[in-house]
């Protein structure tokens, strides 16, 4: 959830207009805290039109609209209505489906009437699914008819670590878990989306120790979901009003948490950073191979360059790793957000060092 569309950063400028600017091109919107009523009906509107003018899209949540059974007529004209009204906006990007339906016990059946509902009416927009981190790979495949777009979200970091996810790994590597697992659902027939990390309700809920990640974690969190298939990334929690510093509190979301940790993350990967035709690149078929344990890593080509995205999800061993099975054309390399850093690849293969959670983003120029 994004600033109030009429809201202001904290030095002034529009809200908006500070996301777009970093490189943000994305936001989930819809009603929060009440089902669609037509007050939230012209508030969304007006987020979409706010939204255009700075060069962003949104993904209205259809929340009590979501699913239902072949009974509810009420529903499903509200539905048509919505959808009617709505897709023809330009900053209208996905409609945002059922969340989290695996773990909701949703029938398949009625999550996929909605599905089939607005295909009917706008075949134009894909329909996006977030599943909790629950389940197995067989019974969140039934929803595979779904959607167009799936995902999961997972937040790693509160006291005790971990407690969002059920499997044993209680670090921040479980993102990348949770981003293969989705990849198996969806054999690779359809893209995913991974939710992350700023605050959920294991930190910021009643009784709870309040704790968000740092610079470092959010970074790996984001590049490991890359690496290991996420299409899109969202970012969850900047708008709960008890994450709010005083400051924050009157502009009605987390700049804090913008400025010091998301921000820098988001001027990497997005619209406007050095990776941003990478980002929108398919896998590359080189046989690149690296010998290091626990690295984890990407290749990406644009008629400009090579980049290799890696990431190591070992929390404790410092090691050299060699990757190999570059194009032996390859010379000098930079080593992007460590300047003046670069790696020298001799015969389609090059040395470096990785640490504990450590992220390294390589460039060979063609």
């Amino acid at each position: 959830m994004a600033p109030p569309p009429d809201g202001q950063s904290p030095d002034g400028s529009p809200a908006f207009q500070e996301l777009s600017k970093a490189g943000v091109n994305f936001m989930r919107s819809g009603p929060v805290g009440s089902n669609w009523t037509p007050q939230y009906l012209k508030e969304e509107e007006h987020l979409l039109d706010v939204a255009a003018k700075y060069q962003m899209h949104a993904a209205p949540w259809l929340k009590e609209l979501a699913d239902f059974p072949a009974s509810a007529g009420v529903k499903e004209t509200k539905l048509k209505e919505l959808i009617n009204a709505l897709k023809n906006y330009p900053a209208l990007g996905v409609w945002k489906g059922a969340d989290e339906p695996e773990w909701g016990k949703l029938p398949p059946e009625n999550v996929k009437r909605v599905y089939d509902i607005i295909k009917s009416l706008d075949p134009n927009h894909p329909i996006w699914i977030v599943q909790a981190p629950r389940g197995t790979v067989q019974s969140l495949a039934a929803y595979n008819p779904t959607y167009d777009i799936t995902g999961t979200d997972i937040y790693p970091v509160g006291y005790p670590p971990g407690g969002h996810s059920l499997l044993p790994n209680k670090e921040i590597s479980m993102v990348g878990d949770y981003a293969q697992r989705m990849r198996e659902v969806t054999g690779g027939k359809k893209p995913f989306w991974m939710t992350l990390q700023i605050a959920w309700s294991g930190v910021a809920g009643k009784g709870k120790t309040l704790r968000f990640p740092t610079f470092a974690q959010e970074r790996f969190m984001t590049y490991q979901a890359i690496i290991n298939g996420a299409r899109g990334l969202i970012y969850f929690g900047g708008n709960l009003p008890q994450t709010f510093n005083e400051r924050d509190a009157k502009l009605g979301w987390n700049w804090t948490f913008w400025e010091s940790v998301l921000r820098p993350v988001v001027e990497e990967i997005g619209a406007h950073g050095p990776l941003a035709q990478a980002m929108l690149a398919p896998d590359s078929n080189l046989p690149v191979r690296v010998n290091g344990q626990g690295i984890e890593f990407v290749v990406r080509e644009t008629p400009q360059a090579l980049f290799i995205l890696a990431c190591d999800r070992d929390p404790v061993n410092t090691a050299q790793v060699k990757f190999t099975g570059l194009p032996s054309s390859l010379g000098d390399g930079q080593v992007l957000f460590e300047e003046p850093r670069t790696v020298k690849a001799t015969n389609g293969s090059f040395e470096d060092w990785f640490g504990p959670y450590e992220v390294h983003v390589y460039r060979f120029a063609r």
